[in-house]
């Protein structure tokens, strides 16, 4: 089925380049709002996307467009791939033109100053809109490079389900739906902090098993924080928590892991994320995530670690050992109080 109107992609990103390219190969038309016209000019003339997706051939029924509200007026179903500390700046200027359209977050954060999710920020803009969210184990250049790739789409709008699964599903693309807006939304952005701790551990050349052992216990503390947030546990077993935890952990195409294996070479976090060139949602998110669960009395001690890492001038094997001394507790329980 496709759309009688274009969809549209808010923001020129590696992702929403790769979504983009996706639903136009689906027989899409595609408007793709960017804000640097010299970026829409490359799309445009070269069918390339140089600064993010080089190599990508973009498929011509994506359209270039650095003029928001005309890309807004003409479509109804609108992707937004914008990083999680412009959203609200970029959209609130467009919110009258928001109402009734069915906005899609896919980007995996969590806004510092008020600790809202991306969903959240949407329905506060555009309280007339009908809000959903795309997460998943998606690294944009394989989405784009065509490796068979699953996400979520999650809303309690059932019609908004089906309309993204009929935009993205497609020969290499497998979209699961799941009404758990919170939890999937959660799984995305939480996810990227321990990215940056799994790839400090590959750089220091640690063990498989002590990697193994970070994602699991990664997976048990940001269950036992969504779940405190109300998300469903359950939600942590699929595409958007384990699925998503173990890409983002173990690639070094993720992003977070790039900061994390820099730092872990012995880069400084400023010199890090400057070698990246791009947003590294999990820096941002461990600053808001520390805060947010000393506040709930939520126990984290892999965030508490990293934070210490990152701003108080700690080492992993300094963090590690005092992991290793706290005393062990269930493996498996959604919602311990203690416990690493």
């Amino acid at each position: 089925m496709t759309e009688q109107q274009p969809i549209a992609v808010l923001g020129g990103g590696s992702f929403g380049t790769a979504i983009a390219n996706l639903m136009a190969e689906n027989g899409q038309r595609v408007r793709q709002w960017m804000r640097d016209p010299e970026q829409a000019e490359a799309i445009r003339t070269q069918r390339e996307n140089p600064r993010y997706l080089r190599g990508v051939k973009i498929h011509p029924g994506v359209e270039p467009d650095t003029d928001l509200s005309t890309v807004l007026q003409a479509c109804e179903l609108v992707f937004v791939a914008i990083p999680s500390g412009a959203l609200r700046k970029v959209l609130e200027p467009v919110a009258g033109l928001l109402a009734g359209k069915l906005l899609v977050s896919t980007t995996k954060g969590i806004e510092a100053q008020s600790f809202k999710l991306m969903s959240q920020i949407l329905e506060e803009i555009a309280p007339a809109a009908r809000i959903g969210v795309i997460s998943g184990p998606n690294l944009a250049k394989e989405v784009a490079d065509h490796a068979l790739t699953a996400t979520v789409v999650a809303s309690e709008d059932a019609e908004l389900c089906t309309r993204v699964q009929h935009a993205l599903h497609g020969r290499t693309f497998r979209v699961y739906a799941s009404q758990d807006r919170f939890g999937v939304e959660l799984g995305g952005a939480l996810k990227n902090v321990y990215a940056i701790i799994a790839g400090m551990a590959a750089a220091l050349d640690m063990g498989e098993n002590t990697k193994s052992m970070l994602i699991t216990r990664a997976l048990a503390e940001m269950t036992r924080f969504a779940v405190k947030l109300g998300a469903n546990p359950m939600t942590f077993l699929g595409l958007a928590g384990v699925g998503d935890l173990i890409v983002t952990c173990s690639s070094p195409k993720s992003r977070n892991y790039q900061v994390g294996f820099a730092l872990g070479e012995g880069l400084s976090l400023e010199d890090a994320v400057a070698r990246l060139g791009e947003v590294a949602e999990g820096v941002n998110t461990l600053k808001v995530l520390k805060t947010r669960s000393e506040e709930l009395q939520v126990y984290m001690p892999l965030v508490a670690g990293l934070h210490a890492i990152l701003f108080e001038g700690r080492t992993l094997a300094q963090v590690i050992e005092v992991l290793m001394r706290g005393e062990p507790k269930t493996d498996v329980d959604f919602i311990p109080t203690t416990g690493f």
